[in-house]
């Protein structure tokens, strides 16, 4: 069995930033899915699953309603290891082409007051694990990242 694409990434030297992690043809069309890395694998404290629900939901609302990009938009959501966020766009991308849009939704989640989009019972399954405060946080811990991004932070790094 082939060895999926974000397995062969190392880890142990993975620092939060905006990477590439796949291109996939559709097609004609190229979807480009983005590791919206916000903690260093291994090294710092995963992210509840509270916190990451709410960004999930701020950072999904904001991107579907993102004059520029929303009918691109595919899917943004959580990692399975909730050290970051997964950003599928259609169309041939590199990390530095949405550092603009991802910056502007962690300000829109790091800013947000009010009633959580779709958090009722009749729309998420799950919608009482929510934390927006610390939402809030991790968002803004994620901004000093992204406020001064480098190649570094924006291409995976060899072993």
């Amino acid at each position: 069995m082939d060895q999926i694409a974000s397995f062969k990434i190392n880890h142990l030297i993975l620092e939060p930033g905006i990477y590439v992690s796949r291109k996939d043809k559709l097609g004609q069309e190229v979807i480009t899915t983005f590791d919206l890395r916000m903690t260093a694998p291994n090294r710092e404290p995963v992210m509840n699953t509270a916190e990451l629900h709410t960004i999930e939901h701020l950072g999904a609302t904001f991107l579907r309603n993102d004059p520029q990009w929303k009918d691109r938009i595919i899917y943004f959501g959580p990692m399975g290891c909730r050290t970051g966020c997964y950003l599928l766009v259609g169309g041939d991308y590199t990390s530095r082409d949405v550092v603009d849009l991802v910056i502007r939704m962690f300000v829109f989640i790091r800013d947000f007051e009010g009633e959580i989009p779709g958090a009722k019972a009749a729309e998420c399954g799950n919608y009482l694990d929510q934390n927006p405060g610390m939402a809030k946080y991790l968002a803004k811990k994620y901004l000093k990242v992204l406020e001064n991004i480098d190649d570094k932070h924006l291409n995976y790094q060899e072993a």
